[in-house]
């Protein structure tokens, strides 16, 4: 089956909406064509929780690019945005994580596809059910509309713009 190639964007510092849109911009100049874009989400932060609200926002895209190319293309663009990472869970200007590449199940050191953390986490779980309810997570077995009805993260996810 082929589900999609799902990435998750979020930002919190700077201008977050301009952020999102440049980070949609290089992706399609780099990394794949979009298909569907979720709305645009309010979120207070996860994990370290003394910094800014982020945006996020889940697209598909579809790609030639392998997963490994995929990341280091998604790297490059966080990079050329001026993200610095300098603590996990740290503000950042734009932060593109893999959700789901396919049905593939990817498990190495620089790499876990399906997005390890994305079944406990709203933020990712509200903008990927809006745009792919029926998806079939590859190693949960569980729809995306499923996994969010049972995910027990309580981080208040607000849409706040429609794209």
């Amino acid at each position: 089956m082929n589900n999609g190639i799902f990435l998750s964007l979020g930002t919190n510092l700077g201008d977050r909406s301009k952020n999102l849109a440049t980070a949609r911009a290089l992706i399609e100049a780099k990394g794949g064509k979009i298909i569907k874009e979720s709305a645009v989400y309010q979120t207070a932060a996860w994990g370290k929780t003394d910094q800014p609200d982020f945006y996020n926002q889940v697209i598909e895209i579809e790609s030639i690019l392998s997963p490994d190319d995929l990341l280091k293309t998604t790297l490059g663009i966080e990079a050329d945005m001026g993200r610095i990472r300098t603590e996990v869970w740290g503000a950042r200007t734009i932060d593109i994580d893999i959700l789901l590449y396919n049905d593939i199940i990817v498990e190495r050191e620089h790499l876990s596809i399906p997005h390890p953390r994305m079944n406990n986490r709203k933020f990712t779980l509200v903008p990927l059910a809006e745009i792919a309810p029926e998806v079939i997570h590859p190693v949960a077995q569980k729809t995306i509309r499923d996994l969010l009805a049972i995910c027990t993260d309580g981080l208040d996810v607000s849409m706040c713009v429609r794209v």
